[in-house]
């Protein structure tokens, strides 16, 4: 989640219609839709600021940015008045039927064919595109710092969407198409589901039915069993599925934010399947959804949740070492105790590491010091020091309003207008699966960032021990997604410098979460890789390969390689020390 380079779908040298270009889409489909939940324009750090204050708070910019903006266009009146000259002779042409503006052609918001057969609605059409376009142009020619200029376009860019003629109901073809096919029932029916999402949190519209999955039954069903429960964590040991196995365990650590069940969708869609279907040995780690309870619990807390899994898998399987494969969050964690184990002389007991859409690098990822003020981060804190956790909820409408064609108006208009139910999606029933966070997790990942600790050794701590990042020496996989503004793919290549070991960096297609999910079959789904990491990135994407298809294959290859002999798989999960309590998915993955 960062304040990057700005990744467009406007074809190259048409204007996008809104200021910041991401936002123009309008994208209908459930797979861009999912895409867009996880894949928002800001940092992460952003998001934890955001999740704590609300996210209106940063719809309206600050006083001293508006005034800045003002005084920097007062500076510039030529600017100014070749701007409003040009939108008035736009609305000239509008009016008199004259004008040339279209929508682009990937802005969903237009495709029925009456927003261009239909002479008022093109005209509102056109309007609502030339308006924005002026508004872009202003932006532009205030020539802001880029702090001032990523909050005034933010807050623009929700306006301008607000005001899409697509979201009037009396102008919009689809919700007439609706009272003529419901006889009227269409207004009655989006109005509950409009009451019904404004009384619970998060106040957003609805992106998936609540009853669209059930977990354990179609999704997260990949046979497996719990074999050791904490206050913090489960670990789900997955049943082998075929004769032989490696003989290292893989010890995966999801994110803290959502439940891990991205890692294990729907059958074909599983990255625990395809890792067991190359056999390895798979143990995952639930993480509890914490209550006001364990307000306290933070980074130190989870790396010892990380260490505790890694021994359970070593005396299930009889193993000396394991490897670790972690997401996000996670993975910030997990670099943290391998730190830790440097420190204490235990790295032996790690084979092989790997780091999926991870920043630990926050220079330019980070965003809170460069769009928040010091205030708004202590608010933020504060805040969830006083709930005693970050709510899960407020966490997903932030990301809602970071993408608000794709995941607010997109579904005003299929819910409301329309009164229909969103398409069933796995990957947005899992967004919607929302989990708190402590807020002594919440307290320490912002600390990490804000003073960027993980980049400088001994600024950070884990378990008494200084993070030493460079002292890490086994070999690593990092993986990023091209179009990933969540946690940028330059920030992810930038653990390969920070990490001692041998690194192989993987860029995959797609964002956050397409990028993880991606399931080998799809044709559409291509990888670049080069032999050497560089320091500088560009350099790395200068000399990188593209290959055809999904980076799984090409993961599970690498790990073998560094996960020990083959073994026969073992007859039964767990051991007389852990013994299987019950099935997976768990009891923790449906704890709300």
């Amino acid at each position: 989640m960062t304040t990057t380079a700005r990744d467009t779908d406007t074809p190259r040298g048409e204007p996008s219609t809104t200021p910041t270009a991401t936002r123009e889409r309008g994208d209908t489909g459930p797979g861009q839709a999912a895409e867009a939940a996880a894949d928002a324009m800001t940092g992460l750090d952003m998001v934890l600021v955001d999740g704590a204050r609300g996210p209106l708070r940063r719809l309206v910019p600050p006083a001293r940015t508006t005034v800045r903006f003002g005084a920097s266009l007062a500076r510039h009146p030529d600017a100014l008045a070749r701007r409003a000259g040009a939108l008035a002779q736009d609305l000239a042409r509008i009016a008199l039927g004259r004008s040339e503006i279209e929508a682009s052609p990937k802005d969903k918001r237009f495709a029925d064919p009456a927003w261009t057969g239909n002479p008022l609605l093109r005209r509102a059409m056109q309007a609502h595109i030339a308006a924005a376009r002026a508004a872009v142009g202003l932006v532009d020619d205030a020539d802001l710092d880029w702090q001032d200029d990523e909050r005034i376009r933010f807050s623009l860019t929700n306006l301008v969407d607000a005001l899409a003629p697509s979201n009037v109901p009396p102008l919009n073809p689809l919700m007439w198409k609706a009272v003529i096919d419901t006889g009227g029932k269409n207004v009655i029916g989006g109005t509950r589901r409009l009451i019904s999402d404004l009384t619970s949190p998060p106040r957003v519209p609805s992106m998936v039915d609540s009853d669209a999955f059930t977990v354990g039954e179609d999704l997260a069903v990949t046979p497996g069993a719990v074999v050791l429960r904490t206050p913090v964590f489960e670990l789900i040991q997955y049943r082998p599925t075929t004769e032989t196995v490696r003989s290292v365990p893989l010890v995966m650590v999801p994110p803290t934010i959502n439940k891990y069940y991205i890692t294990d969708l729907a059958p074909g869609r599983s990255i625990v399947e395809h890792y067991l279907a190359a056999g390895q040995q798979v143990f995952m780690i639930s993480w509890r959804n914490p209550t006001a309870e364990n307000a306290e619990w933070g980074v130190d807390d989870y790396g010892q949740a990380v260490l505790d899994a890694m021994a359970a898998a070593q005396e299930i399987t009889g193993s000396e070492r394991v490897a670790l494969q972690a997401f996000c969050s996670g993975g910030i964690i997990t670099s943290m105790v391998l730190a830790h184990l440097a420190a204490t002389g235990d790295l032996g007991r790690v084979a092989a590491a790997s780091f999926a859409v991870t920043v630990l690098d926050w220079e330019r990822a980070g965003t809170v010091g460069a769009l928040m003020d010091p205030q708004a981060v202590q608010q933020a804190v504060e805040k969830s020091r006083e709930k005693g956790f970050l709510d899960g909820a407020m966490l997903a409408e932030v990301f809602a309003w970071l993408r608000p064609n794709d995941l607010i108006w997109n579904y005003w208009v299929n819910n409301y207008l329309q009164d229909k139910s969103p398409p069933a999606f796995d990957i947005l029933y899992w967004n919607a699966d929302t989990t708190r966070m402590t807020a002594g997790l919440h307290r320490d990942f912002i600390d990490i960032a804000v003073h960027n600790s993980l980049a400088t050794p001994g600024t950070a701590s884990m378990l008494g021990s200084p993070v030493d990042l460079s002292a890490v020496d086994v070999d690593t996989y990092v993986t990023a997604g091209i179009a990933d503004h969540l946690c940028p793919w330059q920030s992810c290549y930038r653990t390969t410098q920070l990490l001692g070991g041998e690194s192989r960096f993987v860029l995959s297609t797609n964002g956050h979460i397409a990028s993880l999910v991606n399931p080998p079959g799809n044709p559409k789904s291509t990888f670049q890789v080069a032999a050497q990491t560089p320091p500088d990135p560009d350099r790395w994407l200068a000399s990188a390969e593209k290959v055809k298809g999904s980076w799984w294959p090409d993961f599970t290859a690498w790990l073998g390689e560094r996960a020990g002999d083959e073994v026969p798989a073992p007859d039964a999960l767990g051991s007389a020390a852990h013994p299987p309590m019950e099935d997976a998915p768990g009891t923790y993955i449906h704890e709300s």
